[in-house]
């Protein structure tokens, strides 16, 4: 199930961030409503009225990020995060945290794909290492084993894990610039900020659930659980690859920061 749910997904999710525009808008805005649901759930602040709060909010702060009036996507951010601590009755912190790491999700992802010039490639460039990431990690954990990387949060990471993840992503970095997508040297570099930046989330996301004695955040998506434990690394490596663009290209160019050196 695992598999054919990655068979399934991965093509649909390469498709409209090909497309982009409204269709990727769209998709990350409904994963953005999806993750702060389910963090609720994990959290244990499932209640309706903060449920119905956020998914409003993250729906008109989509609409505004996709049409580029980011003052109100901003404004509109903040009102929710108070609205959302006047409602929440218990957890009211994580409550909170969680609707930041939605609007962590869902607008990076929007912006960087809005570059014209380069936001598919680096929005596949940003996909591609966190996948392989998963993968690299998953491997030489499993074939080679040996110490754990933090035990008392995610009992199955190595450090052997953590090194095959970060081989995998400079290989993906590599073919990028094999294919002229960008400078080699810049290119492995940022494949190895987002691979660790990745992992960092992924052990974020383990060590809130383990703080509340969740295994899976949902079981959205058959063999791979929920939302939060798909885009866990997903969320912080597009941060990440977002604040670099943007602090060398500014916010509507952030994926030719990312890209062009």
């Amino acid at each position: 199930m695992r598999i054919v749910a990655a068979l399934v997904l991965a093509p649909l999710a390469l498709a409209l961030a090909y497309a982009g525009g409204w269709m990727w808008a769209l998709l990350v805005t409904l994963a953005a409503i999806g993750l702060f649901v389910e963090w609720l759930t994990v959290v244990g602040a499932g209640q309706v009225s903060l449920s119905a709060a956020g998914t409003i909010a993250l729906a008109i702060m989509g609409f505004c990020v996709a049409l580029g009036w980011l003052t109100l996507a901003s404004l509109i951010g903040l009102l929710a995060l108070v609205w959302i601590a006047l409602l929440a009755r218990d957890g009211r912190i994580w409550a909170m945290v969680g609707f930041i790491y939605a609007v962590a999700a869902l607008v990076p992802s929007i912006l960087l794909r809005q570059d014209p010039v380069n936001g598919f490639a680096a929005l596949m460039f940003v996909l591609l290492v966190v996948w392989a990431t998963d993968i690299g990690g998953y491997f030489a954990g499993r074939s080679i084993g040996g110490p754990k990387l933090w035990p008392r949060v995610s009992p199955k990471k190595t450090w052997a894990g953590a090194c095959g993840s970060l081989f995998a992503s400079l290989a993906v970095a590599g073919g990028f610039a094999v294919f002229g997508f960008g400078k080699a040297m810049p290119l492995l570099a940022l494949g190895a900020v987002l691979s660790v930046v990745s992992q960092a989330g992924d052990l974020f996301e383990s060590a809130v659930k383990r703080n509340f004695g969740v295994k899976d955040s949902s079981q959205l998506i058959p063999g791979h659980g929920g939302l939060m434990d798909r885009l866990d690394g997903f969320i912080a490596a597009v941060v990440a690859a977002w604040i670099i663009g943007f602090l060398r290209h500014g916010v509507h160019s952030a994926a030719s920061g990312l890209m062009v050196w």
